[in-house]
């Protein structure tokens, strides 16, 4: 928190974020997801690495999706959210459905 509220002082252009959820607590982690897309409506670019994929395309508007360091999906985040919906964000494997016996 201290990190970014130093990097937010500087009134920067561009915000680069690397994993801004790492180490925080629950509450503080939606505390930083719920400033970002303020930050972005003011005119800030934000550039944000991070695993939690759901929680980065709530707030992004554009993402890119890595796989042993290449671009394996990009587009809106929208799409992207699909892909995760459907399981082929993880690099085209299908979502495979557990058989429950029924």
């Amino acid at each position: 928190m201290v990190a970014l509220a130093r990097g937010l002082i500087a009134q920067p252009r561009l915000l680069l974020l690397d994993e801004p959820a790492l180490g925080l607590s629950p509450r503080f982690v939606k505390d930083v997801f719920r400033v970002l897309p303020t930050l972005a409506l003011d005119g800030m670019g934000i550039l944000m690495v991070e695993q939690n994929a759901r929680a980065a395309l709530d707030v992004a508007g554009r993402g890119y999706m890595l796989h042993a360091g290449k671009v394996k999906l990009s587009g809106a985040s929208e799409s992207l959210r699909k892909h995760l919906e459907d399981g082929t964000a993880y690099f085209g494997v299908p979502r495979i459905e557990p058989d429950m016996g029924v």
